[in-house]
C-alpha cells in the first residue's frame, strides 16, 4: 500500500476512536465508530484476493448492521427522553444499544463474523482488528455498564466463553485461533461488567497485551498455520520459547500475566454469592486451556532435534523491539497487577 494512503488509514483509526473516547453525545460516538469501520476496509484488502474481498464484505456488513441498530436505538431514545446523553438511556433501548456493541466486539452469539474475517485478512490488519478496533465498542459499554441487563451479560458472558473455547479446539489455522481467543476473552470481560466495571477495564488492557504480543511474534516468523509455526524452532528459537509463554499466558496458567484477570474475576465472582457462576465459568475455560495447551505440545514436539534437516531454515528473523516489549508484558505484568487496579 502506498505510505501516504497507509498513513492516511492509520490517522483516521486513531482519530475515529479518539472522537468515541471523547464523546458524551450518541450521535459523536457512532459517527467515531463509522470512521473506524472504514478506515480498516482498505486495510484489510491491501492484498487483492478473493478471501480478503470476502472478508472486507463480511466485515462491513456486521459493522454496518450494528452501527444501524445503534443510530436506530439512540434515536428513539432521544426522541422519548430528550437527551443525547450516552449515560441517560431508557429501559427498551438500553438492551438494543448493549446487543449492538456486543455484535462489534464479535461477542457470541453474534460471533460468526469474526473467526472468518480475521482468517482472510492479513496478520498485520487482524492485530488491529483484534486490539484497537475493540476499544472503541467496549469503553461504550462500559458506560452504559449500569444500565445493562445482569441476565443478558451472564448470558453473553458464558456462551462467548463456551464457544471461544469450544471453537478453537480443532483448528489448523492459527488467525482463526486468536479470533476465539479474543471471543472467549471477551467473555470473561462481559461476566464481570456488571459487578465490577474496574475489572472489566483492567482484563481488557491485559487481553490487548497479550493479544499484540502473540500477533507481533506471528509476524515475525510469517506463521499462519500451526504446520508452519511447528517448524519455526530454528528460525527463531528465542521468539518460539517466548511465544510458548504467551500462549500459556493466553490460557490462565500462573505465574504469567494472564493468570491475575481469571484469578481476579472468579474472586469477585465468589464475593458477589455466585459460586454456581463461577464454578461453570472455570470449568468452561478448560476448553481454551486444552487448545491453548494443544498449541505449546505442537511447537514442544517439534523442537531441535525432533525437525527433520530438510526443514530446518537459516536464523535470519529479525525481532522488533515492540515486539520484545510486548511479550514481556504479556508474561511479567502478574505481580504489578495490584499497583495497576489501584491506577485503574
Amino acid at each position: 500500500m502506498n505510505p501516504t494512503a497507509l498513513m492516511i488509514m492509520l490517522l483516521s483509526l486513531a482519530i475515529g476512536t479518539t472522537m468515541t473516547l471523547m464523546s458524551h453525545h450518541w450521535l459523536l460516538a457512532w459517527i467515531g465508530l463509522e470512521i473506524n469501520t472504514l478506515a480498516i476496509i482498505p486495510l484489510m484488502t491491501k492484498t487483492p484476493h478473493p478471501r480478503a474481498i470476502e472478508a472486507a464484505t463480511k466485515y462491513f456488513l456486521t459493522q454496518a448492521s450494528a452501527s444501524a441498530l445503534i443510530l436506530f436505538s439512540a434515536t428513539m431514545n432521544a426522541w422519548k427522553t430528550g437527551e443525547w446523553s450516552i449515560t441517560l438511556l431508557s429501559d427498551p433501548y438500553t438492551i438494543t444499544l448493549s446487543m449492538a456493541l456486543m455484535m462489534k466486539l464479535g461477542l457470541a452469539p453474534l460471533h460468526f463474523w469474526l473467526p472468518e474475517v480475521i482468517q482472510g485478512i492479513p496478520l498485520s490488519t487482524g492485530l488491529i482488528l483484534s486490539t484497537w478496533q475493540k476499544i472503541a465498542p467496549m469503553t461504550l459499554l462500559l458506560q452504559i455498564s449500569h444500565l445493562t441487563d445482569l441476565k443478558l451479560l451472564i448470558t453473553m458472558g458464558l456462551t462467548s466463553i463456551l464457544i471461544g473455547g469450544w471453537g478453537g479446539i480443532n483448528q489448523t489455522q492459527l488467525r482463526k485461533v486468536m479470533a476465539f481467543s479474543s471471543i472467549g476473552h471477551l467473555g470473561w470481560m462481559v461476566l464481570i461488567l456488571k459487578f465490577n466495571p474496574q475489572l472489566t477495564l483492567f482484563n481488557f488492557l491485559l487481553y490487548i497485551t497479550m493479544t499484540a504480543a502473540m500477533f507481533f511474534s506471528l509476524m515475525s516468523i510469517s506463521s499462519t498455520k500451526i504446520s508452519e509455526i511447528s517448524s519455526s524452532w530454528p528460525k527463531s528459537p528465542i521468539l518460539v520459547t517466548t511465544m510458548m509463554l504467551v500462549l500459556l499466558s493466553l490460557a490462565g496458567l500462573p505465574p504469567l500475566t494472564g493468570f491475575s484477570p481469571k484469578l481476579l474475576i472468579i474472586l469477585e465472582l465468589a464475593k458477589q454469592n455466585t459460586l454456581l457462576l463461577a464454578s461453570v465459568t472455570m470449568l468452561a475455560s478448560l476448553l481454551a486451556l486444552f487448545f491453548y495447551l494443544r498449541l505449546t505440545y505442537v511447537m514442544i514436539l517439534t523442537l531441535s532435534p525432533h525437525i527433520p534437516p530438510s526443514s530446518t531454515h537459516w536464523r535470519t528473523t529479525k525481532n522488533s523491539p515492540l515486539t520484545a516489549t510486548m511479550t514481556t508484558l504479556a508474561l511479567l505484568i502478574f505481580p504489578l497487577s495490584p499497583t495497576l487496579l489501584l491506577i485503574i
